[in-house]
């Protein structure tokens, strides 16, 4: 006998984020959200600044505590664990300001990713970012905004991550590295599910299976279907 639909959904739903509410100090900034991941799909959240995205995935990566409901992968809660610890379980955040270690170079800081995880094959790396292969010797303070964000978000795949959250990953980059990031997008999520906050429309509609809209604090749409996930419907939400 077949399972139960039911079961399938919860055997393919990598993140589950229900209920989720969240405050900085007395000001709550999250209301009641709910949001779900499959594995190796690309779910993207929209919305104008301030509405709360950077917040949702701060508090998926263990940076916040939530006031309420749960976070989890698979059947493990993420909540009131380390945000240490949710990256060893793969699930990588990759933060908004493209900050790297100024004083190290490009080897050194993906040494450190290295450390971290056990992980020293940078072949990944360096197929999906072959520039970094020039400036291994680069310091990160001298690296252009979109070799910092190449670092980044090659550092984070050291460990082979099943989630990547990823803030803002083309904000500010020239348009050829955004082509380029769009293209790595769509091949890593043959094995790596994504969850990127991004101003880009059309970006996000061209590479994303799941939209989410975020106003004030909450979601008001999800979007599921090619019909519906055009940047013209989306901008009716924002």
């Amino acid at each position: 006998m077949p399972p139960a639909s039911g079961a399938t959904v919860q055997s393919d739903e990598i993140l589950a984020v229900k209920g989720l509410s969240v405050a900085y100090g007395e000001s709550k900034v999250l209301f009641d959200m709910n949001l779900s991941v499959r594995a190796r799909q690309i779910v993207a959240c929209v919305g104008r600044n301030g509405a709360g995205k950077t917040t949702l995935l701060k508090s998926i990566a263990g940076f916040l505590k939530p006031l309420a409901g749960s976070i989890t992968s698979g059947p493990t809660s993420l909540i009131g664990r380390k945000s240490y610890a949710i990256a060893k379980m793969g699930i990588k955040y990759v933060p908004q300001d493209k900050k790297v270690f100024s004083d190290l170079t490009v080897r050194e800081n993906l040494e450190l990713g290295s450390y971290a995880t056990g992980d020293y094959n940078w072949d990944r790396v360096t197929d999906y970012f072959p520039k970094l292969k020039e400036l291994m010797d680069r310091k990160g303070g001298y690296l252009s905004g979109g070799e910092r964000q190449m670092l980044m978000i090659g550092r984070s795949l050291l460990g082979s991550p099943k989630v990547l959250l990823i803030d803002e990953p083309t904000e500010g980059l020239a348009p050829s590295i955004v082509a380029h990031l769009r293209s790595v997008f769509a091949e890593l999520s043959k094995n790596t599910a994504l969850v990127l906050v991004e101003q880009n429309l059309p970006l996000v509609c061209a590479i994303s299976s799941k939209v989410y809209a975020i106003k004030e604090g909450r979601i008001v749409a999800e979007l599921a279907d090619r019909e519906s996930i055009k940047a013209d419907v989306c901008e009716r939400y924002l």
